[in-house]
């Protein structure tokens, strides 16, 4: 009885240490997420500074066209708006994209991780047919000489929970 309650305070303590890394490792990759989005936020706030200054160039040739309306035609004015407009909006548009790039790109890596978090977290297991008679068993065989593959099939349980006996009880 004492012996499996030792078992159980041992595991509850190696699955406590197993949460706390998972909860650092999160905690650290929000770090530097949020380091991510604050770099994003500055492009924004770069982008909404190249925007004011290009609204403000527009103004500016806008009344620039209208002293030189007189000059041209119709025709003229709006092909000249027209490469205005081109000229300002084609880095605004480049800066778009390259946002867009580095957020899916940031969205695949976050995707790539959970993912990576989620397998990490199914491959941790705890044996569970593993019974005090089992240990018992096991170690009795063990010290006879019999190999831990042949134990395993004898007994019907996986090899390494019979190594995970072993371990526990510093044989192997």
């Amino acid at each position: 009885m004492q012996f499996s309650q030792f078992n159980i305070e041992y595991i509850v303590v190696v699955m406590a240490g197993i949460i706390l890394y998972l909860l650092y490792y999160v905690y650290a990759k929000d770090a530097s997420y949020t380091r991510n989005i604050r770099s994003v936020a500055s492009v924004v706030e770069e982008m909404n500074r190249e925007l004011f200054y290009l609204k403000k160039n527009l103004t500016e040739t806008q009344g620039s066209i209208k002293e030189n309306s007189q000059r041209m035609n119709d025709e003229a004015i709006y092909e000249e708006i027209e490469r205005s407009v081109y000229d300002m909006v084609q880095p605004l548009s480049l800066g778009l994209k390259q946002l867009q790039d580095n957020l899916n790109a940031i969205d695949i890596e976050v995707s790539n991780r959970i993912a990576h978090l989620e397998s990490g977290v199914k491959q941790i297991s705890i044996p569970t047919s593993v019974h005090g008679n089992d240990d018992e068993k096991i170690l009795s065989l063990f010290k006879q000489g019999v190999s831990v593959e042949t134990i395993s099939k004898e007994l019907h349980i996986s090899q390494p929970e019979v190594e995970f006996v072993l371990k526990i009880n510093k044989i192997k």
